[in-house]
């Protein structure tokens, strides 16, 4: 039985000293909620500071792995892993002190 390759990811660029998982964007409207015990912990970091979901363009990127772009991105994603080989963003190499986040996207959204 062979896997599919995710066919789209959501791509998150955040700062470099961010660690563990992205906080989504609150709705608007939403209510906020108290603060936590935990409010410092290093899993409740800020929002992306630019994201753009990518789709397969069925091309092999230098790095030999299955090309994605969309949205002023091309990257070049390991299936396997889901790891960001190679990344463009609007033409040009990632900025010092950025770091990318990856999630997959299913066909619902």
């Amino acid at each position: 039985m062979t896997m599919s390759q995710p066919q789209s990811y959501e791509i998150l660029l955040v700062p470099k000293f961010t660690e563990g998982p992205v906080e989504a964007p609150k709705a608007k409207g939403a209510s906020e909620a108290p603060e936590s015990a935990d409010a410092g912990d290093a899993r409740s970091v800020g929002a992306p500071i630019r994201s753009a979901v990518v789709e397969a363009t069925g091309e092999t990127g230098a790095s030999g792995y299955p090309r994605y772009a969309g949205e002023g991105m091309v990257a070049d994603i390991d299936p396997a892993t889901h790891t960001v080989e190679a990344l463009l963003v609007d033409g040009a190499e990632l900025d010092l002190g950025l770091s990318v986040r990856l999630s997959e996207r299913t066909a619902d959204g």
